[in-house]
């Protein structure tokens, strides 16, 4: 039995679910879960240093050759790679499902980058296979986070969500760290030939390992029974529930008025999501690409020319650049980490626009130290250091917003579609700091270029502080409206029109309550309705 058509589904569902999900104590499954999918932030943390510090590399391999602008092409080629990817993938993660998704994307990225290595000349078929390749890397990378952040935010209860999220996010400058080290290691200790393509094979060994732990994921029940196949979601609730209790938590009882009524709906194009996006959402439209703009533009501008402030103005070496890297990415790694569990307490709008205006301003006062030239490369590293272990929290934040703040049903094509407004907008900082900073002689025109991003950062405290959502512990249900939901616990609710208006039918209940049920011992395959529920085997559905 495969999947159900439209007119097999039940009309009307009534689920708790997402309560079951959100009144979860944390659990080695939640711990196993989030290394899992959070992984997709190290890899592209570890998959731009790299690229970044072979650059010069590419130039000088006897067997490629690589001029500066065919070299500084890859970087554009994985960009675009990475705002397809996304749009494609999410658009899929939608419609066939957050497990199925993050495991292709995980297999896209780790082809690409593996293929990459490979390349083997500088002849127009060989850079046209290296650009190939660095495209399908990226498109994995922007697939990874619609698919991936979709199901962390499902799975998550809702008390940990936001530390969880932004906690992740924070990981990309731990794959910084891994990929300077690596790069350093391979580029010194071995033939030039060799070092540039272990280490693109970096992020591939460890996608390897990541593949198998994520095959023990359930999918996420949340998307399951919005898409109506409520005996899958009691299969993946009931896996998840069997798995905390297993490691000696006792599960609460789920209140019987916190069931919503879910009237399955159809998938959804870009064209109709960006309709109610921009009409039924504006000001949460408005505040999600405002966030995911200034964050964008500001870290574009900043890090990717950093090794041309200490290089050109500093007098750095070269070859000593990266370790200055690594103190940078330090400040930013520990800002998520020690700054996310605020996020769940003090609140979502104090800390999104605390860290937003804190590091404008900080980053205004260093760039007029920079400015009178009281500043060396040691101290401006420092400067750096505090002035991102703000904005890092900050720009992971960005990423929770867009993810909780629309409804699950469109949750990673939102994802998707904010993610490339930010890289088209933040595309432009590189191309403008970079004319900035010139030859390294002149610091003034650096100096506005630094009061610029201080401002759009502080433009977006102020955006959070008008336009912000109080989503700290509140189910994803209570922040945003299901598109498919008739409501909760049989009581009408306002819905937004537009793509839910042709899902509503009359109702013909079926109830999925929150009885413990019995539990698979392994996770429940992810589409095979016929298996979950031919006879002789129950999962805890009535």
């Amino acid at each position: 039995m495969g999947t159900p058509t439209y007119s097999e589904r039940p009309r009307t569902i009534r689920s708790l679910i997402p309560a079951r999900i959100d009144r979860l104590p944390w659990s080695p499954f939640h711990t196993r879960m989030v290394i899992a999918l959070g992984t997709a932030w190290v890899l592209e943390g570890l998959e731009i240093t790299v690229a970044s510090a072979v650059a010069g590399t590419l130039s000088e391999s006897a067997a490629l050759g690589m001029s500066s602008t065919q070299v500084g092409a890859l970087a554009t080629v994985y960009l675009v790679g990475e705002v397809v990817g996304a749009l494609f993938f999410g658009s899929l993660a939608d419609r066939m499902g957050r497990r199925k998704l993050f495991m292709v994307t995980l297999a896209v990225y780790l082809t690409g980058s593996g293929l990459t290595a490979l390349t083997l000349g500088s002849n127009i078929g060989w850079l046209a296979y290296m650009y190939a390749t660095r495209f399908v890397a990226g498109m994995g990378i922007g697939g990874e986070y619609s698919a991936m952040h979709s199901a962390i935010d499902e799975l998550i209860p809702a008390r940990y969500r936001g530390r969880v999220d932004i906690g992740i996010s924070g990981t990309y400058w731990g794959g910084a760290i891994l990929g300077t080290l690596g790069t350093l290691l391979f580029l010194n200790a071995l033939p030039t030939d060799v070092g540039w393509r272990l280490g693109f094979l970096l992020g591939p060994v460890l996608a390897i390992v990541i593949l198998f732990v994520r095959r023990h994921l359930p999918e996420s029940p949340r998307w399951q029974v919005m898409h109506g196949r409520e005996r899958e979601a009691e299969a993946s609730i009931a896996y998840i529930e069997g798995e905390v209790r297993q490691s000696g938590r006792k599960l609460a009882n789920v209140p019987a008025d916190r069931a919503i009524e879910i009237h399955p709906t159809t998938h959804h194009g870009y064209l109709a999501l960006l309709k109610v996006l921009f009409s039924q959402y504006p000001s949460r439209s408005v505040l999600g690409a405002s966030l995911m703009i200034t964050q964008s533009f500001l870290y574009n501008a900043i890090f990717f020319t950093y090794t041309l402030v200490l290089t050109k103005i500093y007098g750095v070496a070269a070859s000593a650049a990266p370790w200055y890297l690594i103190a940078f990415a330090i400040g930013n790694l520990t800002g998520p980490l020690v700054l996310g569990p605020l996020f769940d307490t003090v609140g979502r709008r104090k800390m999104i626009s605390g860290t937003y205006l804190l590091s404008g301003l900080l980053l205004a006062a260093s760039a007029w130290l920079f400015y009178i030239g009281v500043l060396n490369a040691t101290t401006q590293t420092i400067m750096w250091c505090v002035i991102f272990f703000f904005a890092s929290a900050g720009a992971s934040s960005a990423y929770l917003t867009v993810s909780e703040l629309f409804p699950v049903e469109v949750r990673a094509q939102a994802i998707a579609v904010f993610f490339a407004i930010a890289q088209s907008v933040g595309a432009l900082g590189p191309v403008l700091y970079g004319a900035l900073i010139g030859d390294g002689t002149s610091r003034g025109r650096l100096f506005v270029g630094y009061l610029l991003a201080a401002l759009i950062m502080c433009t977006g405290a102020f955006i959070e502080l008008t336009l912000g959502v109080d989503a700290e512990g509140r189910s994803l249900e209570d922040v945003t409206t299901p598109l498919s939901s008739a409501g909760r616990a049989g009581k009408a609710v306002s819905e937004s029109p537009g793509l839910a208006a042709h899902s509503a039918h009359p109702p013909a209940a079926r109830h999925i309550d929150g009885r413990p049920p019995e539990y698979p011992r392994r996770p429940p395959r992810p589409v095979h309705a016929g298996r979950l529920g031919r006879p002789g085997r129950r999962h805890g559905h009535h």
